[in-house]
């Protein structure tokens, strides 16, 4: 089937719809919803059907009037409007889902010829967008190119509810005073990635984002009692919470020390140890949890973004855990595996060239420490999506598991880089050169069916019984001790045969790199600023329609 995927941008919901129609075999093309001659470049196209998962734009008669277009829309049977996600959270519902209607005159009034439902958990909209949203548009998109096969399909009529109200800043405004610690939590996670949570903190107008509860601190409400790896720690009518990030009118995200710079000189910094020993709720974004000689490593980035500190931190726990386990499973975060460097944080640097040389150096230090981990076996566990050197992070382990639904973004080209993270060793070693090369320069996202056929990944589990596969897979490779001390011998015998040339190739990725960042009219410079404040690039149609 001819199927064209009508979006507003190439978020991780449309990836993933395109990699998976890609892998049933269906004739794939792109347009964006803002195209000046949209029209036109559809009809060039002349698809079977036209399915928008991310759509901003209205829909003009003479496209749906003119070919079978469907919308995905975040919600259940009866809800239309926007921001449904938003009300979902706000309103506590225990179960949600993902319908695909029919376009038509009536927003998100169309028959429904797909469903899908879902379970709902306390956690931020962002994270149940790339999750359960995902998961539930995958289900509900096979059940739709099926019911277009049969002949006996009947859709359903939508139910003709009221469009839901706006949530204002009004509505989402936290009352300090009053809210509860839990009221709080749900404001900010309702308001997640956008619009945020509109607040002052000591003088500042920003938006507030990544929160999570505190057990320990208590203080007077609102007053900012700690700090610790950029979070803050602000103080409720009945307990805490952490918020990770800020971001100030017609600005973009960062931690919120960097936004609250010198106001917070006084706050003490609250380091905890890598391991809690009890389980408590608190802002930790690197933790280990140990099962026997196998440790799974966690490291929670914002957006799975990784600055020069946070680097630095992630090498110490793994040079650490290389001296306390026989596996060592890299685990990522809960909404990303890793997403390579931190962009937004070089954008808010007055020294980009330096901080960007210092954040991509930091980065290979860890890769180095994981992949000159000669005395254990190193794991990848993709259960979330992962970009850029992220996905390098993870290719140089031993073995790499993914979950099933997630996405790969194994290139830099999109952000004017040649890219580091030894990833002229691990992706080559991995896949067949011509391969590599055309995901590479071309920027094609790599589902994980594809992963696995060409190598990157080892084995890909289904979602619902991911961890556990996980782990009798981990298990297994220790389960033998034999077998264990064989693996390590060759892999000693490896390093020691190859280190240099490994090395050499690192260093002519840094060369390759140095002007990238140094240079004020690089690419990279530009790119990342048009990235960051979202602004649309002219080259970016032409690659997707290249895809």
């Amino acid at each position: 089937m001819k199927i064209l995927l009508l979006i507003s941008s190439f978020n991780s919901l449309s990836q993933r719809v395109y990699c998976e129609l890609k892998e049933l075999n269906h004739e794939v093309s792109i347009c964006l919803g803002n195209e000046k001659n949209l029209i036109e470049d559809i009809n060039d196209i002349n698809p079977d059907i036209i399915f928008c998962p991310f759509l901003k734009e209205y829909l003009t008669h003479d496209i749906y009037e003119t070919y079978p277009t469907f919308i995905l829309h975040p919600g259940i049977i009866g809800d239309r409007g926007h921001q449904s996600l938003d009300h979902a959270i706000n309103e506590e519902k225990e179960q949600w889902g993902v319908v695909i209607l029919k376009a038509n005159e009536e927003l998100d009034g169309g028959d429904i010829y797909a469903s899908s439902q879902f379970k709902m958990r306390i956690t931020s909209k962002g994270s149940i967008y790339r999750n359960e949203v995902c998961d539930a548009t995958s289900n509900a998109l096979k059940d739709l190119l099926n019911n277009l096969q049969d002949s006996n399909f009947k859709p359903i009529p939508q139910i003709q509810n009221d469009i839901h109200e706006t949530l204002t800043q009004k509505k989402r405004k936290i009352d300090w005073g009053k809210d509860t610690t839990d009221v709080i939590i749900k404001k900010i996670n309702m308001s997640d990635s956008y619009p945020g949570v509109k607040e002052n903190l000591l003088g500042i107008d920003c938006f507030l984002y990544g929160v999570c509860k505190e057990d320990t601190f208590k203080g007077k409400s609102k007053e900012i009692l700690a700090k610790r790896d950029g979070a803050i720690c602000i103080a409720t009518s009945d307990g805490a919470i952490w918020v990770s990030h800020l971001k100030k009118e017609g600005s973009f995200k960062l931690p919120a020390t960097y936004v609250l710079k010198d106001k917070i000189k006084g706050i003490k910094e609250h380091r905890i140890p890598l391991f809690l020993e009890d389980s408590k709720n608190t802002f930790h974004e690197i933790y280990v949890e140990k099962k026997d000689d196998i440790a799974y490593l966690h490291f929670d980035f914002h957006n799975g973004a990784m600055n020069s500190e946070q680097a630095i931190r992630l090498k110490y726990a793994v040079e650490y855990l290389k001296e306390e386990c026989k596996v060592l499973v890299l685990m990522g975060g809960e909404e990303f595996f890793s997403n390579g460097i931190h962009l937004n944080i070089l954008e808010d640097s007055k020294k980009q060239g330096e901080d960007g040389w210092s954040n991509i150096n930091a980065m290979n230090d860890v890769v180095k420490s994981i992949l000159f981990a000669e005395d254990i076996i190193t794991v990848a566990s993709f259960s979330k999506n992962a970009g850029a050197g992220g996905v390098f992070l993870g290719l140089v382990c031993d073995y790499c598991i993914a979950r099933d639904g997630i996405v790969l973004n194994p290139h830099y080209q999109t952000m004017g880089l040649s890219g580091s993270e030894y990833h002229t060793f691990s992706f080559y070693k991995r896949v067949e050169k011509n391969i590599a090369d055309e995901i590479l320069f071309k920027c094609i996202p790599v589902g994980n069916a594809k992963a696995k056929k060409i190598g990157m990944i080892d084995e890909v589990y289904p979602s619902i019984n991911y961890q556990e596969n996980l782990e009798i897979f981990c298990k297994n490779l220790i389960s033998d001790e034999n077998k264990y001390e064989d693996f390590i011998d060759e892999k000693k015998d490896f390093i020691f045969d190859n280190e240099e040339k490994i090395e050499k190739l690192k260093e002519k990725e840094l060369q390759r790199m140095y002007p990238e960042f140094w240079d004020k009219n690089s690419s990279f410079h530009y790119l990342r600023n048009e990235f960051i404040y979202k602004k649309e690039h002219k080259d970016s149609l032409k690659r997707l329609k290249e895809l």
